[in-house]
């Protein structure tokens, strides 16, 4: 496939604190490789070959991983925000990056991951005409997540809020648009995709944005809770994951945790739920529950 990337890894992560205090959301450890070679790698195999993405926030966690792209057989350009241009302004100053693009390209969220096929999405946007594809799965956590109103031509009618009890679909974090959307943005101003552009095109062009239905698994990675999940997921055991060379007890009793490279866990410790980070020592003997260890301050 010859369409282009531009996947968004300049966020906060502020649910994901005091994680995002190390690292940004896309370089957190997932079972063996950051959230963003993993995401990389899915895009390759979909063969995309040509990135951009934005940074922010301790953008050298990123860039210390990605590097060139070389490394994943990919090209890999940086776009650097010193103000968070949000979902919708920072894909319009990419965008710079490619100078006289007029095809569709991607969008992908670097804080989430899935492994949507993206040949049919492509081909489904491009036959249907609309300025905007939206890779969509039922959303079945309502209470946690925004939802998408699609009718039965596949056009997004509306966006809601969390906490709604409609039937509606949940955005996976990949879309397809097309090279004119931002155009009226402008520039180096914060703008945002569903609370902006979106939401306006749906209004003033209906049958502008499509949603796609896929079946792939998305794995969310927006609270240290989600993260322990995803990573549990991802290493496929329900237990724990011990990363690198990390040092833990063989007392130790571990109950769906993470425990990041270059921490200790003492003798006797018992962990539920818990994220270990780089540096932290956990003494022997301790019982804790929902916890992220941080490594001492000086």
């Amino acid at each position: 496939m010859s369409l282009r990337a531009i996947v968004l890894t300049a966020g906060l992560g502020t649910r994901l604190a005091p994680i995002t205090r190390y690292v940004a959301k896309p370089a957190v450890p997932m079972a063996g490789k950051a959230l963003i070679e993993r995401v990389l790698e899915w895009l390759h195999r979909e063969g995309i070959l040509d990135v951009v993405l934005n940074l922010h926030h301790l953008p050298e966690s990123i860039t210390s991983v990605v590097g060139d792209g070389g490394a994943f057989e990919m090209r890999v350009r940086y776009s650097w925000e010193p103000v968070i241009l949000g979902s919708a302004g920072g894909p319009k100053q990419a965008l710079t990056l490619w100078p006289g693009l007029t095809g569709p390209y991607l969008i992908v969220n670097g804080d989430t991951l899935t492994d949507v096929s993206l040949t049919p999405l492509v081909e489904a946007h491009r036959a249907s005409g609309a300025r905007v594809t939206m890779a969509v799965v039922p959303n079945t956590r309502p209470d946690h997540y925004n939802g998408i109103r699609v009718d039965a031509n596949h056009r997004v009618t509306g966006f809601v809020a969390k906490g709604h009890t409609d039937q509606t679909w949940h955005f996976v974090g990949v879309q397809v648009v097309n090279a004119d959307v931002f155009d009226g943005l402008p520039a180096a101003t914060p703008a945002e995709t569903v609370a902006g552009v979106y939401r306006d095109l749906v209004r003033t062009e209906p049958g502008a944005v499509h949603a796609w239905t896929v079946e792939a698994p998305f794995l969310d990675v927006g609270t240290p809770a989600d993260y322990i999940a995803a990573v549990l997921h991802t290493a496929g055991t329900d237990m724990f994951v011990v990363e690198g060379t990390s040092i833990v007890d063989s007392s130790a009793v571990l109950t769906r945790c993470v425990v990041w490279d270059g921490a200790s866990v003492g003798a006797g410790a018992m962990l539920t739920d818990c994220v270990v980070l780089t540096g932290a020592q956990v003494p022997a003997g301790t019982v804790a529950a929902g916890n992220v260890f941080e490594r001492a301050k000086k």
